[in-house]
């Protein structure tokens, strides 16, 4: 579990990929505390820590992920936003965020607003019913509000303020560019329980106890 705060910008220094499996190499300034199958969040996605030395630490992407995240497009050099796992004395200062990426969407428009970076990003149709204006949603690993949300044209719109900008990669990021996505998970686990009927529980029920008879 995470809270979408970035905690540092890491660089990839190399990437091996076979068909098995994608391993990271990643440099690190701050994760003194990281051990063996600790969850790192990569871009917003969860990921397990494989090997540590002084200055990096390994994590490997099965092709689920590398399919599911714009992970695949990562490169020797690049920058990733990075967060250790949540512990329970630790201070919630943007939303839950689970690490388990829903889709990817585009960026295609950037505009100005003082010290804001506005930025707008193409969502996926499944997933623009979890896009509340003013709710929460996660862009490769950036716990955001939504400052707008457009149904009609499934785009989303945020306000990037200067310590956003100056802490994670999304700054950086140019019209076109990929990225994760991951709704809310208060508004999934609401939207499974209204969409799971009485009925539904009641047919199991039976159906169980039909196979007991």
């Amino acid at each position: 579990m995470f809270t979408g705060i970035i905690e540092q910008i890491g660089i990839v220094e190399e990437v091996q990929a076979t068909q098995a499996h994608t391993v990271f190499k990643i440099t690190t300034g701050i994760f003194d505390d990281l051990n063996l199958g600790d969850s790192v969040s990569v871009n917003g996605t969860c990921l397990t820590v494989t090997g540590l030395t002084e200055e990096a630490f390994t994590v490997e992407m099965v092709n689920e992920t590398k399919r599911v995240t714009s992970l695949d497009e990562v490169s020797d050099g690049m920058h990733v936003n990075l967060e250790r796992a949540l512990t329970l004395n630790s201070r919630l200062g943007g939303h839950l965020v689970s690490g388990h990426v829903d889709g990817t969407g585009k960026i295609v428009r950037v505009d100005n607003d003082g010290s804001a970076i506005v930025m707008y990003i193409t969502c996926p149709d499944l997933l623009m019913k979890y896009m509340v204006e003013k709710g929460s949603v996660t862009i490769d690993g950036i716990s955001l509000t939504l400052f707008d949300v457009d149904m009609k044209a499934s785009e989303i719109v945020l306000n990037l303020i200067p310590e956003t900008q100056e802490r994670t990669t999304l700054s950086s990021k140019n019209i076109g560019d990929r990225v994760n996505i991951e709704a809310d998970m208060l508004m999934k686990h609401v939207a499974h329980l209204l969409n799971f009927s009485d009925a539904t529980v009641s047919n199991s029920i039976a159906g169980r106890r039909g196979q007991d008879v």
